[in-house]
């Protein structure tokens, strides 16, 4: 029970997997078997949206604090408990996973023919781990649930990819294990260490500065995996290229989101002289994944793949912002992560409309779309312009903010920053013009039809999210502005402490 009167975290994170039971228990031929798994999905996860609204309208705002917390006994023996709870950091990317969900679910809903018992449970089961996983206030139950995503998420690519689904499929799992073994090694030291797995705890605990570093690295190999970070980025544009589209929304949306919230809930309030010792580290390989991940998106001929590149260099400006440990780099880096999660999702699935129409991703097989499909280009448009940061956009604020924290701690590297935007005009602008304008020469496109009904339901929250978060950021940055402000006020007086120590 907590301040909302019933155990909220744990019925929206939760609620999932009853949905998921109640699919899998449904009979019938398997056209009735499909239809109400369907409908049974969208339901739940429509639902789940509409309670996890709660967290909206009763979040107080001016605390800097745990809220709707939820706490009870699991290895009592081992000092290990069930503690759920959101803060400034965690509480929109909650709404983010259970907005994205039913949005996936109903674009899912006409090109998913195969298996739809099981693609539903899928999605269900993956979005109790990704609420959980931000909600987690407890290391083992966080490590449950950030690992407890990969599952489903292999079988989403693995079983209704591409050609190439099986390939891609398994890059992503190994990749992503193998980083967060090594996270695990680390909770296991943090634990013998400190005594207790209790995340509010462990952030008042002091972890000796020479084992910092150490720490830091193991955590970081999970976390700049699951960003990506450059060079551990191979395996984002195999994963995006083959998933279904609802499966690369998913994964732009919400998982690549996983490493950003990671650094900010374990890696700079735990280890603070670490970070500060390895920051320029961090901001090397930030700048190389905006700049040089921008020219490769420029020669790709796949439009799933020029996108997946793109969000790669968008992510380096995150990690980049996250790392500056300054008020507007970090809330830039904050408020980046989300609109990447609303724009890069509405942009995949502007890329799964015209392919469920031709089934291609060749950018050279369009031309011409806006003559046959005038609403789409105009969506299209609007999330181009905020993928480019189009002032008014929620591209616009993110990375404004992220670049201004960068030039309080270098000028080069705000210019280095900064040339993320024009690169990313480059490849955005040239792929709409290709894809948009110009003559409409290819008899296969000539028949096309616009938007339907559906499709429109399915783009209209992201395109409002797009304006609102431009126009009116202030709503969204009041939700985290005091988390932010405490997080740099406990690593400022760490790194004193650390200091005064050193000097005596």
């Amino acid at each position: 029970m907590n301040d909302a009167g019933f155990p909220l975290l744990s019925l929206i994170t939760f609620l999932p997997l009853l949905g998921a039971a109640i699919i899998a228990t449904v009979q019938g031929d398997e056209r009735t078997v499909a239809q109400n798994a369907r409908w049974t999905a969208l339901w739940t996860s429509s639902i789940v949206f509409a309670i996890s609204l709660i967290l909206w309208f009763r979040f107080d705002t001016d605390s800097a604090g745990f809220q709707f917390v939820e706490q009870g006994l699991w290895l009592e023996g081992l000092g290990i408990g069930y503690h759920m709870g959101v803060d400034g950091l965690s509480v929109l990317f909650v709404l983010l996973s259970t907005l994205l969900t039913p949005i996936c679910i109903v674009a899912s809903w006409q090109s998913v023919q195969t298996r739809v018992r099981e693609y539903m449970m899928a999605f269900l089961v993956l979005e109790t781990m990704m609420v959980g996983m931000f909600c987690a206030l407890d290391m083992v139950i966080f490590y449950v649930f950030f690992e407890g995503v990969l599952i489903p998420m292999f079988l989403i690519i693995g079983v209704w990819g591409g050609a190439r689904r099986t390939y891609a499929a398994f890059k992503f799992f190994l990749y992503t294990l193998l980083g967060s073994v090594l996270m695990l090694l680390a909770l296991i030291w943090i634990y013998l260490d400190a005594g207790t797995t209790d995340i509010p705890a462990l952030l008042q605990h002091r972890i000796a500065p020479a084992a910092q570093t150490w720490l830091f690295l193991a955590f970081f190999a999970s976390f700049a995996v699951k960003v990506p970070m450059w060079p551990l980025h191979t395996w984002l544009p195999d994963a995006h290229v083959e998933a279904p589209t609802a499966g690369s929304v998913i994964l732009a949306g919400v998982l690549l989101k996983m490493g950003g919230y990671g650094f900010l809930r374990f890696s700079i309030p735990m280890m603070p002289d670490a970070t500060v010792e390895l920051a320029p580290f961090i901001f090397a390989l930030s700048v190389i994944a905006v700049v040089y991940t921008s020219l490769v998106a420029l020669a790709q001929t796949d439009i799933k793949k020029l996108i997946a590149y793109s969000s790669v260099a968008h992510m380096g400006l995150v990690t980049l912002g996250l790392f500056t440990l300054n008020q507007q780099g970090i809330e830039g880096a904050i408020f980046q992560m989300l609109s990447h999660g609303v724009v890069s999702g509405a942009l995949f699935l502007c890329v799964g409309v015209i392919y469920d129409r031709m089934h291609t991703r060749e950018i050279a097989a369009y031309g011409g779309l806006a003559s046959t499909m005038p609403r789409y280009a105009l969506l299209f448009m609007l999330f181009t312009m905020a993928s480019v940061g189009l002032p008014g956009t929620s591209g616009f604020v993110g990375e404004f903010l992220a670049i201004v924290g960068a030039w309080q701690v270098s000028k080069l590297l705000a210019l280095l920053a900064a040339s993320g935007m024009v690169l990313g005009a480059g490849y955005m602008l040239y792929l709409y013009r290709r894809v948009i304008f110009g003559a409409l020469t290819k008899e296969n496109l000539k028949g096309l039809g616009d938007l339907s009904p559906r499709e429109i339901a399915v783009f209209a929250p992201l395109a409002v999210l797009t304006l609102w978060m431009g126009i009116y950021p202030t709503t969204f940055t009041a939700f985290f502005d005091q988390s932010v402000s405490r997080l740099i006020a406990q690593h400022q007086a760490a790194i004193a402490a650390t200091r005064q120590l050193a000097g005596l």
